[in-house]
């Protein structure tokens, strides 16, 4: 598969990720996390959360009243079978830097890892700026 081919994936599984949030869809949010190997998350202001039981509870209470949050300047850095998409989300007047990790697997790009956590004023938004990391 192409780096251009992989990049656009790992794209879509990320704007997944954010359209699961927003509409308070749990049943998205769990098929796009892996079943295999370790996941963990951190939520902004949360402890770190390790396995799927403990990640997942944590997306079912907040799904219960989704956030508005959108997601931008999303940049790419694939490794392999893992993938690294870091952006900036956005809530309101708060605006948060935001890690999330995918893995590649049979069904396509699975999230591993997601930390939000809040940024002082949120970037300016570059035309130029690219969708993956060198």
């Amino acid at each position: 598969m192409s780096g251009g081919a992989a990049t656009a994936q790992i794209l879509a599984a990320n704007r997944a990720f954010y359209r699961a949030l927003s509409n308070g869809d749990f049943a998205a949010m769990d098929r796009l996390w892996s079943r295999e190997g370790p996941v963990s998350c951190i939520h902004p202001g949360r402890p770190a959360l390790a396995g799927r039981d403990a990640v997942m509870a944590s997306w079912r209470s907040i799904l219960a009243r989704p956030p508005a949050i959108s997601a931008d300047q999303p940049a790419v850095a694939a490794h392999g079978d893992v993938a690294v998409v870091l952006c900036v989300e956005t809530a309101g007047e708060a605006a948060m830097a935001a890690t999330n990790v995918f893995a590649r697997s049979a069904e396509g790009w699975l999230m591993i890892h997601h930390h939000a956590g809040p940024i002082a004023r949120r970037p300016s938004p570059s035309a130029d700026r690219p969708t993956t990391m060198h």
